[in-house]
C-alpha cells in the first residue's frame, strides 16, 4: 500500500481579520454610563469596583460557563432507596454564589449604609451580564429581607443568615448555618398569575402549619427556605416553609426540573408539599399583601437585568466591529454600522438610566419615594425588557454568523433576554397593576407627573410628547390601551431620567428617536444622532 504524505501546510487556516475572543474585562472601570448612574444614585463606588473586577475576571468567567455546561441534576432518591429530593450543582455554580454572595449582592441593601439598593441594583447590572442564573436565587434572597419583617421571631432567625455574604450550601437547619438562601414558590397550574385561584391547603399544627399542594414553578429548589402560599382557614396566608429541619427533610417533594429556553445554570422546578412544616408570615387571609413586599423588591432586579444582558450584548457586538473588517474598512467606522449601534445604545443607556434612578427610590424612606417606586418599578421593568429583546437579537447579527455559534455570549444572552419581562409579572399584568396602582395611590400618579414635570423646558420636543400623552390620555386609558399608555409613559419617564444625568447626545438622541417620531420602526432607522458621542461611551473610548 502505498502512503501519501501530508501536503505541506497551504496557509488555508492562517487565521486573519478576526477579533480575539474577549477575555477578562472589568465591569465596573470600562462602563461610563454605570459608573455615572450609581454616582448620582448615592451607590457605593469603592465596593462595586472591587466587584466589577471580580465579575469580570476569567476565573467567573470560567466559573459561569461551566455552571451552563454541566447543568443542574435532580437526585430523588440516595442509592439506599431513601428520598433525596436534592439538586446538584456543578462546582461552577457554588463559586459564582459564593462570590457575589461575598461581594454584597443580597446584603449590600441591608446594612444600614447609605446607597444599599442602588450598590445592589449594580451588582444585578454585573452579575446578568456573566452568569445570569445564579441572579435568581440571589435576587429573592435580597427581596425576602422586607417581607420577613411581618414576624419578628422568624426575622431574627432569618435575616442575619440572608444578609451574612456567606454561600452555605450544606443540607442543615438554618439555625446551625452561617448563611442562608431563600427562595419563592407561588405559581400553581390552574392560576398562573391569578395567585388568588391557589389550591394548596394550610392545616394547622400548634403553633405552625402543614402545608399540602403543589407549585408548577419553585426556582433555586434548594433554597434553605421558601416564601409560599396557601389557603389557610382564614385565606390566602403567607408562610415560610423551611428546606430542612431538626434530623430530617421537610415534606418539599421535588417532581421534576424544568427544561427551560435559557436560565439554565438554575434549577426550575416543580415540588409538592406533603405535610410540609410551615410558619404562617403576616396573618391569616394578608398572603398577598405580605408577599408582595418580596415581590416589589424582585421587580426592582428584573428591571436592572435587561439593562445588564444589552450592555453584555452591545459590548460584545462593539468588540467584534472594532477588530473585524470589510471592503477594506473596519465595520465600526462605517456609517451604517454605527448608525446601528448607536440606535441600539440608547435602550441600554435609558434602560441604565431609569434603573438606578428607581433602586435611589428604593433606598429613601419617605412617603413620596415609595410611591415613585411602586409606580416607577414597574415602568422600567416594562420598558427595559421589551426592549432587550430586539437589541440583543440586532446586537447578534452585527456578529454575523458568529453571532449564531455558542461558542460566543451571543446565544446565551439571547436565551435569557425574555426572562424578566415574564418572571414577576408578565407585559399585561405588568400594565394592569400599573393602571390599579394610579387609580388605588394618587400619591403615585402625583409624584410621577412631577418627575416629568421637572425637566420641561430642556427640550421642546420632549415637552410636545408630554403634552400629547396627557392629551390622550386625560384620566386612566379603556384596559386595551393599556401597553400603548404604559410605553408612551415609561419612554417619558426614560427620557426624564436621562435629561438629569447622560450627555445631550444621548438625552437628546433619545428624544430624537423614541419621542419625536423621527425614525423609521427598526433599529438603525433613525438619522441625527451624534455616534461618534454614542459609541465612545459605549466602547469606553471617553478620553478620559
Amino acid at each position: 500500500m502505498t502512503i501519501t504524505p501530508p501536503r505541506a501546510d497551504l496557509g488555508t487556516h492562517e487565521v486573519s481579520n478576526q477579533p480575539a475572543p474577549r477575555t477578562a474585562r472589568d465591569l465596573w472601570a470600562g462602563d461610563l454610563p454605570l459608573r455615572s448612574a450609581v454616582q448620582r444614585a448615592g451607590g457605593r463606588a469603592a465596593d462595586l469596583a472591587r466587584a466589577g473586577a471580580a465579575y469580570g475576571s476569567d476565573e467567573m468567567l470560567r466559573a459561569a460557563e461551566e455552571a451552563r455546561r454541566d447543568k443542574p441534576r435532580l437526585m430523588l432518591f440516595a442509592r439506599s432507596g431513601h428520598r433525596l429530593d436534592e439538586v446538584r450543582f456543578n462546582d461552577g455554580y457554588h463559586q459564582v454564589m459564593k462570590t457575589a454572595s461575598a461581594l454584597g449582592y443580597a446584603g449590600a441593601a441591608w446594612d444600614g449604609a447609605p446607597g444599599g439598593h442602588v450598590t445592589h441594583a449594580a451588582h444585578v447590572y454585573m452579575l446578568n451580564q456573566v452568569e445570569p442564573g445564579c441572579c435568581c436565587p440571589l435576587t429573592m434572597t435580597y427581596a425576602a429581607v422586607p417581607a420577613l419583617n411581618a414576624d419578628p421571631k422568624l426575622a431574627a432567625l432569618w435575616q442575619p443568615k440572608l444578609t451574612s455574604g456567606v454561600y452555605d450550601p450544606a443540607t442543615r437547619p438554618v439555625a446551625e448555618k452561617s448563611g442562608a438562601t431563600l427562595g419563592m414558590a407561588m405559581t400553581e397550574k390552574q392560576g398562573g398569575s391569578d395567585v388568588r385561584a391557589n389550591t394548596t391547603r394550610a392545616l394547622r399544627d400548634g403553633d405552625a402549619y402543614r402545608l399540602r399542594g403543589h407549585k408548577w414553578f419553585c426556582s433555586a429548589p434548594m433554597s434553605d427556605g421558601f416564601l409560599t402560599l396557601a389557603q389557610a382557614e382564614g385565606g390566602l396566608t403567607c408562610f415560610l416553609v423551611p428546606r430542612w429541619l431538626e434530623g430530617e427533610r421537610n415534606g418539599i417533594r421535588l417532581q421534576r426540573l424544568k427544561d427551560k429556553l435559557g436560565n439554565v445554570a438554575n434549577a426550575s422546578s416543580e415540588i409538592e408539599y406533603d405535610d410540609a412544616l410551615a410558619y404562617p408570615l403576616g396573618e391569616e387571609g394578608d398572603g398577598v399583601r405580605t408577599i408582595i413586599e418580596m415581590v416589589h423588591h424582585t421587580r426592582l432586579d428584573t428591571a436592572m437585568a435587561p439593562a445588564g444582558l444589552m450592555r453584555a450584548a452591545l459590548a460584545e457586538a462593539a468588540w467584534w466591529v472594532s477588530g473585524r473588517a470589510a471592503f477594506q474598512r473596519r465595520l465600526i467606522d462605517q456609517p451604517l454600522m454605527r448608525s446601528v449601534l448607536a440606535d441600539l445604545a440608547l435602550d441600554w443607556e435609558a434602560s441604565v438610566s431609569l434603573g438606578f434612578f428607581m433602586a435611589a427610590a428604593f433606598d429613601r424612606d419617605d412617603a413620596e419615594s415609595r410611591a415613585l417606586a411602586r409606580i416607577g418599578v414597574a415602568l422600567a421593568k416594562y420598558l427595559g425588557n421589551k426592549r432587550c429583546i430586539p437589541v440583543i437579537g440586532e446586537a447578534m447579527e452585527v456578529l454575523g454568523g458568529m453571532g449564531y455559534i455558542e461558542e460566543t455570549p451571543m446565544p446565551m444572552l439571547y436565551r435569557e433576554a425574555p426572562l424578566n419581562g415574564i418572571w414577576e409579572g408578565s407585559g399585561n399584568v405588568i400594565c394592569l397593576d400599573i393602571l390599579r396602582t394610579l387609580a388605588r395611590e394618587p400619591l403615585a400618579g402625583q409624584v410621577l407627573a412631577a418627575t416629568l414635570d421637572a425637566v420641561r423646558g430642556r427640550d421642546s420636543r420632549y415637552d410636545a410628547a408630554l403634552e400629547a400623552h396627557r392629551a390622550r390620555w386625560p384620566a386612566l386609558p379603556p384596559e386595551a390601551e393599556a401597553r400603548w399608555f404604559t410605553e408612551s409613559l415609561a419612554t417619558l419617564l426614560g427620557a426624564a431620567t436621562l435629561f438629569e444625568g447622560a450627555p445631550e447626545a444621548v438625552a437628546g438622541g433619545y428624544v430624537t428617536s423614541r419621542l419625536s417620531g423621527e425614525r423609521g420602526s427598526l433599529p438603525g432607522a433613525v438619522a441625527g444622532l451624534d455616534t461618534e458621542a454614542i459609541l465612545k461611551r459605549l466602547t469606553g473610548d471617553t478620553g478620559s
